[in-house]
């Protein structure tokens, strides 16, 4: 999964296609200062067959027009509109908020895995023995996604983790300038996210 820089910037949504086009499976809209106008600008711009695949953070009056497939909950955002019958996610930041919320989510997102790359003091907040235990006692299964600092150097530990797969933002925009650059990383990314829970 891939989530959005939180600001716009030009030739978003084209690098956006480009990552669908070599195999991305989700896109995380997050834009929480965006205008509603500036969101179905954006969605206007993705190539509807990928719509499915889109879940947004914000604006999900939006969600049935576009025929997103997903919707986000957080603290903007907790309620989901009448008769929402799409994926549902949220984010967690302990084993505690897993417990108590993945039951009624289609998947969640835990972090900080490792340090972030993209916020700055945002540090890894679990050691990887809380984390292989965590998994050994059911907590993380394949509905769990790990989130922040996955990187080439680090997301075969992630797999090995037994996570249901991981979400890159910072890592991969950071080479947003450089089209190439930023699809020869999400690829091998991809290459390396074999995830095959047991």
């Amino acid at each position: 999964m891939v989530i959005t820089t939180p600001e716009f910037f030009p030739g978003e949504a084209e690098l956006v296609n480009m990552l669908f086009e070599h195999g991305l499976e989700l896109l995380h809209v997050r834009k929480p200062s965006a205008s509603a106008q500036q969101m179905e600008e954006y969605l206007s711009a993705i190539d509807g067959k990928y719509m499915s695949r889109v879940a947004l953070h914000d604006h999900f009056e939006l969600a049935q027009r576009f025929g997103v497939g997903g919707l986000h909950l957080n603290s903007r955002n907790n309620a989901l509109p009448s008769g929402w019958s799409g994926r549902v996610s949220r984010s967690c930041h302990s084993f505690d908020e897993i417990l108590a919320e993945k039951d009624a989510l289609d998947y969640c997102f835990l972090s900080p895995i490792f340090d972030s790359v993209s916020k700055i003091g945002y540090k890894m907040a679990f050691s990887e023995a809380d984390l292989r235990q965590k998994r050994a006692e059911g907590v993380i299964d394949s509905k769990i996604f790990a989130l922040s600092g996955v990187t080439l150097d680090n997301v075969q530990v992630v797999e090995s983790l037994c996570f249901g797969g991981c979400a890159v933002l910072g890592y991969l925009w950071q080479y947003k300038s450089d089209s190439k650059k930023l699809t020869d990383v999400f690829v091998k990314l991809k290459d390396l996210c074999t995830f095959v829970p047991g």
